[in-house]
């Protein structure tokens, strides 16, 4: 098939699921490929850059094993021998003790205040009744787990994050980000962790050698081998539909550029999709764009004129007497040999509308040092440089209702022939990378050689991913 002659087709963000999706089709030689990325660089949340010589991430990631054995290999064969797999190696800060995470029954048994243990110990062999009314995040877990763990660990925790309280939350996010629902269930998950049972075992990672983002870099040279042309420094300013025919605007560096597409791909949050498309929403649809919120995060990085900061990979907070909710050092994620300098990224949920998503370096970095002072593990040298980045759409909040206001949206968009969202951002889902993946490879299944979607097999994908889980 000649270049003239292939279907073209134009995907919206640079990300993990856009970069895998514009290689699968890419290498089928039907399609002309063009990926649109607004940034400098691809990855999106899931990239890297470099600080003073050390590769640090957006925050905290992994490739869980959970990753599909398909997904994995693939990945595999682009990393080689930079895919290394690490053993989890963290910590979560309970009333003032550290508890090892992943949980192992040992460390529990030593470290756990002893007023934790007894109150689950008591929720554990309490009956809890389903109360009437609406069922919630705070519910929902209750009911599962007891008083104790959700009041001394998932419900300031869950606040830190979204902030809202846990009576705010809908009870779907119990489900997509609490995998043991029940202390029954929690203690079967810690002893089939400390048994190391299964390939799937959450006690070790796969990350790649120089950072998370080396998977997006491997997807993009892939896909720009294949032929696929990624557009940095572009956005798409208009997605106009006519009938069964969509045309993008793209607008970058040197100006302006129609893109008649047969397929449009998109990978960026569903209201900012939704929004750009011409003819506009109808008024009930630009209404749940409205009603749809995001969590925002500011992420702090100090660098610290030391080869390490401690052992633990990452750091969790709880609790609200620390300002920040996760701390990583991305130089213990890849056990990079020592070099006198080492990064540590604060994760600081926010809001936009909030002081410290435009407060300074210097100020922010001064929080973060206090909050570590705060958990007793201030640094031990003086912080050399503070760095920050700023995540407008972090997470999504699942706010009471929140599932109407999606599925109008998403009703709306999945009418459009020859459009299709997806991705964590597209489908407003927390999933992790892995997720996103399983997603680009079933949309590129969904697209026969002639650039028409099965709908119905998207459907069922669809279905599937509902089943997702957050892997922490």
């Amino acid at each position: 098939m000649t270049a003239a002659a292939r279907v073209p087709v134009t995907v919206l963000g640079a990300g993990p699921a856009g970069l895998a999706v514009a290689l699968k089709l890419a290498k089928r030689g039907s399609f002309d490929v063009t990926v649109l990325e607004r940034a400098g660089t691809v990855g999106g949340n899931a990239g890297s850059f470099e600080i003073d010589g050390v590769r640090v991430d957006f925050g905290s990631h992994r490739l869980h094993p959970a990753c599909s054995s398909q997904i994995l290999a693939e990945i595999r064969g682009l990393l080689q021998e930079d895919l290394l797999d690490r053993p989890r190696h963290g910590r979560i800060l309970l009333r003032g003790r550290w508890v090892r995470f992943p949980l192992a029954p040992r460390n529990l048994l030593i470290n756990l205040p002893p007023s934790y243990a007894f109150g689950t110990l008591r929720d554990a062999v309490s009956r809890r009744r389903k109360t009437p009314g609406m069922e919630t995040f705070a519910t929902v877990l209750e009911r599962g787990l007891g008083r104790t763990i959700c009041h001394e660990f998932y419900f300031p925790y869950a606040e830190k994050i979204w902030g809202v309280s846990p009576g705010e939350i809908d009870a779907e996010q119990a489900r997509r980000r609490v995998s043991a629902s029940s202390i029954s269930r929690l203690i079967m998950k810690v002893m089939r962790g400390a048994l190391g049972r299964g390939t799937r075992s959450g006690r070790h990672f796969f990350y790649p050698r120089e950072g998370f983002g080396q998977i997006s870099d491997a997807y993009y040279r892939a896909a720009t081998d294949a032929g696929a042309r990624v557009e940095l420094n572009t956005t798409a300013s208009g997605i106009d539909v006519d009938g069964d025919r969509v045309q993008v605007t793209a607008s970058g560096p040197n100006g302006s550029e129609q893109l008649p597409a047969q397929l449009v791909l998109s990978t960026i949050p569903l209201p900012a999709l939704a929004l750009a498309l011409a003819p506009p929403p109808p008024q009930a649809v630009r209404e749940s764009i409205a009603a749809l919120r995001y969590r925002a995060m500011v992420l702090v990085y100090l660098v610290l004129d030391t080869n390490q900061f401690t052992e633990y990979d990452a750091h969790y907070f709880p609790g609200s007497d620390v300002a920040i909710t996760r701390l990583s050092e991305p130089m213990n994620y890849a056990s990079r040999s020592p070099s006198g300098t080492t990064v540590l990224c604060a994760e600081l949920p926010c809001s936009v509308d909030d002081s410290a998503w435009v407060a300074s370096d210097e100020s922010l970095g001064e929080l973060v040092v206090g909050a570590l002072d705060d958990a007793g593990i201030p640094p031990e040298v003086p912080v050399r440089r503070v760095v920050t980045r700023r995540l407008s759409h972090a997470y999504p909040i699942y706010t009471l209702g929140y599932r109407e206001h999606f599925d109008r949206i998403d009703a709306w968009v999945g009418g459009i022939d020859g459009l299709l969202s997806f991705g964590r951002q597209g489908l407003f889902a927390h999933d992790n990378t892995h997720h996103t993946l399983a997603m680009a490879y079933a949309a590129s299944e969904c697209v026969d050689d002639q650039g028409r979607l099965d709908r119905g097999q998207w459907d069922a994908h669809r279905g599937r991913f509902e089943s997702h889980v957050v892997e922490d």
